[in-house]
């Protein structure tokens, strides 16, 4: 089974747009330039595929079902043409429940009991125990994508092309390969748009950009 693991393109979160309208998280939409780089990274998979001899008559695109990764997937498939599109709510992005759109350096302003226990954590090197207040700790995360994971085992689809979030692709890598908390701490976040391959048991990383 080959894996492409897919980050959506630049969103108006990304760039801080988003500080000021405060847009929920799974409204926020892709740039202009996240469109272009969807596409552009949309051409560059489907040349990949053709030229390492990987079939897409049985692939099947999953995807988050956030507005951002459903563009992201839709400009990709403008050339990957797979007719087999399903979401799934296991691949959402983290809830950062009282702290979405609002910039880091409000968060003990606005928040100061909740971000004091968030600095706790932080400080502890806990970042991945770390629950948002109203929202979600990577831990979580990583829990709901094990589930996907059981998904796709008994999905008789191959390659399958995931749609998702930096986190959440993180955490799909951390439980796919069995690596440890450490792991995820040290692990940066994927550019806007970067694919990376696993193949069965084996982690090819970033094939592009």
């Amino acid at each position: 089974m080959k894996i492409f693991l897919i980050r959506h393109g630049e969103t108006t979160a990304n760039t801080g747009g988003n500080y000021e309208e405060r847009v929920t998280d799974h409204l926020v939409s892709l740039t202009d330039k996240g469109i272009a780089q969807a596409n552009e990274a949309g051409k560059w998979l489907v040349n990949y595929c053709a030229q390492n001899n990987i079939s897409l008559k049985n692939a099947r695109i999953w995807r988050s079902p956030y507005k951002r990764t459903r563009q992201t997937a839709e400009e990709f498939n403008k050339h990957l043409r797979i007719d087999s599109i399903r979401d799934d709510v296991a691949l959402v992005e983290l809830q950062f429940g009282l702290f979405d759109a609002i910039p880091d350096e409000e968060w003990p302003i606005k928040f100061p009991v909740e971000y004091a226990e968030c600095k706790r954590h932080w400080d502890s090197e806990g970042k991945f125990y770390l629950r948002f207040p109203s929202g979600e700790s990577p831990l979580d995360v990583a829990l709901r994508v094990h589930q996907f994971m059981g998904t796709i085992k008994r999905d008789k689809a191959d390659p399958l092309f995931v749609f998702s979030h930096g986190i959440t692709i993180r955490c799909f890598i951390m439980r796919w390969f069995h690596y440890p908390p450490e792991w995820y701490e040290s692990e940066m976040n994927p550019k806007n748009c970067s694919i990376r391959l696993i193949e069965k048991k084996h982690d090819t990383g970033y094939i592009y950009p």
